[in-house]
Formats: C-alpha cells, sequence, structure tokens
C-alpha cells in the first residue's frame, strides 16, 4: 500500500531479527526497506545482508560496536553498495558518517544539545563538523547542574 508514495524507505516492517521475513518483504515490495537500528554488532549484520533482507542499513553507534564495529559494517556496506543511514547520537554519529563511503542520511535527533558546551550545529539542513580532534562532545556541567 505504501508503493508510490514517495518513501525513501520504510524501517523494520517486522520484528528486527527476522531477516528472511524481511528479505520476503524487500522482495515483494518496490519501496525499500531499512534495517539496522536494532543490529547487536557486525555479525547481526552480516546475517542480515547475507539473506538480503534490506537495500538501506541505518547504524546505531552504540549497538554496532563502537567505532570500530562502524567502520567495519561500513566497509560491508560499501562492498554491498547498501546507502548508510545514522540511528540517534549525532554527536558522534556524524564524525562516522563522514567516514562511511555510501552515507546517505543523518537521522538527528537533539537529546542532549541544552547540556553540551557546543551542540552540533546545522547549517542549511548538513551537520557542520568541527575541525578539532576527536567527536567534539564536551558537557556543560552548569547545564547539567540546572536539570
Amino acid at each position: 500500500m505504501l508503493d508510490g508514495e514517495g518513501l525513501v524507505w520504510v524501517e523494520e516492517p517486522t520484528r528486527a531479527d527476522d531477516d528472511g521475513g524481511h528479505a520476503r518483504i524487500a522482495a515483494a515490495v518496490e519501496t525499500p526497506l531499512q534495517l539496522g537500528e536494532n543490529w547487536w554488532g557486525v555479525h547481526d549484520m552480516e546475517k542480515s545482508v547475507a539473506a538480503g533482507a534490506s537495500q538501506h542499513v541505518m547504524f546505531d553507534a552504540m549497538k554496532i560496536g563502537g567505532v570500530s564495529g562502524w567502520l567495519r559494517a561500513a566497509r560491508i556496506a560499501d562492498e554491498e553498495a547498501l546507502p548508510v543511514s545514522s540511528h540517534v547520537f549525532p554527536e558522534i554519529s556524524s564524525h562516522l558518517l563522514a567516514a562511511t563511503p555510501t552515507r546517505k542520511w543523518l537521522e538527528f535527533v537533539d537529546k542532549v544539545g541544552p547540556i553540551l558546551r557546543e551542540p552540533v550545529r546545522v547549517e542549511d539542513g548538513h551537520v557542520v563538523l568541527s575541525d578539532r580532534p576527536g567527536a567534539g562532545v564536551e558537557w556543560d556541567e552548569e547545564a547539567i547542574a540546572r536539570v
């Protein structure tokens, strides 16, 4: 029913771990599927990709295995020509997407901006990455004390 509605993708139309079910849905519809925000490590991604369960992938920096896991997953996505999006944590994900060859979308949910010294800056719909070393996450202790 959603084909033809101009959707870029549909996320996890069945249980996150149902790779076979996702593969059957992906084969039956025109709208691409996106999986990944619930993968716990690169091994979950590998199983999903092997099943042909989606045409887009979404990494959660915490669940995929941090920076190292993300970079391993990004290599797989690049080899399979899968567009990569991020799941939450834009403070870290924006930097990781910058190092991801098939990057597509940054999911921007600003949960911690009010308690950061320098919140993620967005200009013209794009995150502006700092040129300083690291991810630039520095807590505003005074703001935290007010919460």
